[in-house]
């Protein structure tokens, strides 16, 4: 594979893969007469000089762009109506996500409430309502700046509740972008730290994903190829980036939400609640609880981490070598090791527990995960 050129991806979404893809946006637009885009974005990513490139590009080229970025690290429900009711005063036609797994979930919430205008969350999978996802929505397209949650190829947003907290499954294939504009040149300027948290969120994506138990083939065989591509730059995506790491990282980060269809596991039942509780950024929570999630899975998965090992190409073959590799991984990008770390206490454990138990991920876990087995990984971790 080439890193110097444009690929197309249709799975099923359209992909325009490749260094410079992003510079194509102006030219879709055209040619899908859009000319009243809303722009959604973290306050972050707005003040960038790429960012007011392409919002300067697209209005030199005749389009009427609005720019709504005022959301949370973890988005609630107030993110998204302050993003409609804007929708709506500036009559768009369209809605674009650049940004991270952050910005991308606020914009596809918005996608879904423009022509949904019940309560937000009467649209939560998990109570099953994407049935009333029924009407149209506006055109979709995604900018990822970040390699790691692939929020750009899915088709859920995670929103929580202003004041519980509580995360909610915004879900329906009409949620799916219409195009994604994946520019590993987009992600080279992004913090070492930032990079290793998206970059180790998207390896947990493939991880989990692969351990689910389900029969998918297709997701299983995306999944390994992920890992194996993650093994292979995610160290020098962080301490010294190049344009083949950061594609390599940029299309793993996009095969883990493709592969997590599946499901996802304990490790993100576990770093939920600490974005919940403790406003943690989601990749870093899932970082540090990853080779304690995944030390919990191995009895009864010994194929599976055979797979896993021979994707990171690693010495040994079992789920002991894995989980080292993690631990050693995470000390090679600066990762730490342990919860307490990150600003977890003792006192805040039984909540956790509370939360990763209530918590939508773990069911698909490949063995049975108790409130009393997250309170032991909490406390083994910090």
């Amino acid at each position: 594979m080439a890193f110097d050129k444009i690929y197309q991806y249709n799975f099923p979404t359209t992909i325009r893969f490749g260094a410079g893809s992003s510079n194509e946006l102006g030219d879709y637009l055209k040619k899908h007469a859009l000319d009243r885009p809303l722009i959604v974005t973290d306050p972050v990513i707005a003040q960038l000089d790429f960012f007011k490139k392409i919002v300067a590009t697209l209005r030199a080229g005749g389009a009427s762009v609005e720019v709504f970025h005022d959301i949370h690290k973890n988005p609630v429900k107030s993110d998204v109506y302050r993003g409609t009711d804007l929708y709506d005063a500036t009559a768009r036609d369209a809605i674009i996500g650049i940004g991270g797994g952050a910005a991308l979930d606020v914009a596809r919430a918005i996608v879904l409430r423009v022509h949904h205008r019940e309560d937000l969350f009467k649209y939560d999978d998990l109570i099953g309502g994407d049935i009333y996802v029924t009407n149209d929505v506006p055109h979709f397209i995604t900018i990822p700046t970040t390699a790691g949650t692939g929020s750009e190829v899915g088709r859920s947003a995670i929103i929580a509740d202003d004041e519980t907290h509580q995360k909610k499954i915004l879900f329906s294939p009409k949620l799916l972008a219409k195009v994604v504009f994946a520019d590993p040149l987009l992600t080279m300027d992004i913090p070492p730290a930032i990079t290793a948290a998206t970059g180790m969120d998207a390896l947990t994506h493939n991880l989990e994903a692969y351990l689910v138990n389900m029969e998918h083939p297709m997701c299983d065989g995306i999944a390994l190829q992920g890992i194996s591509l993650i093994g292979e730059s995610i160290a020098t995506a962080v301490q010294n980036p190049d344009l083949e790491s950061r594609s390599k990282m940029l299309i793993a980060s996009l095969m883990g939400a493709v592969a997590f269809q599946k499901g996802l596991g304990v490790v993100h039942s576990l770093a939920h609640p600490l974005s919940s509780l403790l406003d943690t950024h989601h990749g870093l929570a899932n970082a540090v609880n990853l080779p304690y999630g995944m030390r919990f899975n191995i009895e009864g998965q010994e194929p599976k981490f055979k797979k896993i090992a021979a994707a990171l190409n690693l010495p040994g073959s079992d789920g002991k070598d894995v989980v080292d590799y993690l631990f050693e991984l995470n000390t090679t990008i600066q990762i730490p090791h342990h919860l307490s770390a990150i600003g977890v206490k003792e006192e805040h454990v039984e909540t956790l527990a509370d939360l990763a138990i209530a918590d939508f991920a773990h069911p698909n876990n490949p063995k049975p995960v108790s409130r009393e087995n997250f309170k032991q990984l909490y406390l083994e971790a910090l």
